[in-house]
């Protein structure tokens, strides 16, 4: 047995999500968002180096020789898969593996508030899935593809780099490409990507102008967009996107995002009351008020239209962590501490809710 597969076994055994390697250390687990010793040997260079040339792919062996890092996704054969960073740390090769679940999740499996479910029956616009790295985005991202592949008949296309979910055609008909395996380039895919008939469209992640420019150019034409997109809050999302562009442009795509986005999801993962995680959900969907907020540029307000506007299926984190805590799911520890504001959340819990929101917006 090598030592990846003995190693990837003890890794699935323990449930964990991440496996990290460097030399002349044990290798390390993350369960539950916490790092944890593998309980594995000391992992020598010559150890580590065999795992390499053993995991990365053909395709990509000239490319992490040249730049020194490389993703990809591998298959270990009875135990799963995996999405693979190989890097470079002070000239020595470290390794960072996620485990990708094979089964498609559903909404009800991630503990997912209910109204996302309404998302897979859309028909044009963006959907954006934004957070910290590791909070689920790909993995909310799938149960929306999946919901829609178990649903309805689509033609449903990705661009991935790397092909984290595997899907497999139910009643849409899908087609996943990875970067460097199925294009060699990002961009020429996404620039190809209208001329292959697509229903549905996948973005791994709006990472540049021409990724946006894209995402916005499906939406425009009658294509429902997901993609993903670094931000700490989903009203903070707009501003990123902007940032993007150099100054001149950004009137322009600001109206184009006004006109095309049709939900923004944050997600922050918080350890329940059993040692699982489980999503706090920001939601902002771009109904009459949000639209004209992001026009005017009051960008600044756009957490107060999601504050107030319960009735049209938006919640912050505040409010998310609130439910949370009410249900029992979580404890009030770690609830405040992955608030976005602890003090009025404390103030809620107590009773206390300020319609400081109403009153922002109505100034």
């Amino acid at each position: 047995m090598s030592i990846i597969h003995d190693l990837l076994m003890r890794a699935i055994g323990a449930g964990a999500s991440d496996v990290h390697i460097k030399i002349n250390q044990p290798p390390y687990f993350r369960v539950n968002s916490k790092l944890v010793e593998s309980g594995y040997d000391v992992i020598s260079a010559d150890d580590l180096t065999g795992i390499i040339k053993n995991i990365v792919p053909e395709f990509l062996q000239h490319r992490y020789e040249i730049e020194q890092e490389v993703d990809f996704s591998m298959n270990e054969e009875n135990v799963g898969r995996f999405r693979v960073n190989v890097y470079t740390s002070q000239r020595y090769p470290v390794i960072a593996m996620r485990h990708v679940k094979a089964a498609i999740p559903t909404f009800e499996e991630l503990r997912l508030p209910l109204q996302l479910k309404t998302l897979t029956q859309v028909q044009r616009g963006i959907i954006l899935l934004v957070g910290v790295t590791g909070c689920g985005k790909s993995t909310t991202l799938a149960a929306i593809i999946g919901e829609i592949n178990r649903t309805q008949q689509k033609r449903v296309i990705t661009v991935e780099d790397p092909i984290e979910y595997q899907f497999y055609d139910d009643q849409s008909l899908i087609t996943q490409r990875e970067v460097g395996l199925d294009t060699h380039h990002f961009s020429s895919a996404l620039k190809h990507l209208l001329r292959q008939d697509p229903d549905v469209v996948l973005i791994g992640e709006m990472r540049d102008p021409e990724s946006i420019r894209t995402a916005l150019l499906a939406a425009e034409t009658g294509h429902l967009v997901l993609s993903t997109l670094h931000a700490s809050t989903a009203d903070s999302a707009i501003a990123r996107v902007l940032d993007v562009f150099p100054a001149e442009e950004q009137s322009n795509i600001r109206m184009a995002l006004a006109s095309n986005i049709h939900a923004i999801i944050c997600q922050r993962l918080i350890p329940d009351l059993r040692g699982l995680m489980t999503p706090a959900v920001e939601i902002m969907f771009n109904t009459s008020t949000v639209k004209k907020l992001i026009e005017k540029n009051n960008l600044e307000i756009l957490s107060a239209a999601i504050e107030t506007g319960k009735d049209d299926g938006m919640q912050n984190f505040n409010q998310s962590i609130y439910q949370l805590i009410k249900q029992n799911l979580i404890s009030e520890t770690e609830g405040m501490a992955a608030a976005t504001n602890p003090q009025a959340l404390r103030m809620n819990l107590q009773g206390i809710f300020l319609d400081e929101g109403r009153r922002i917006l109505s100034g």
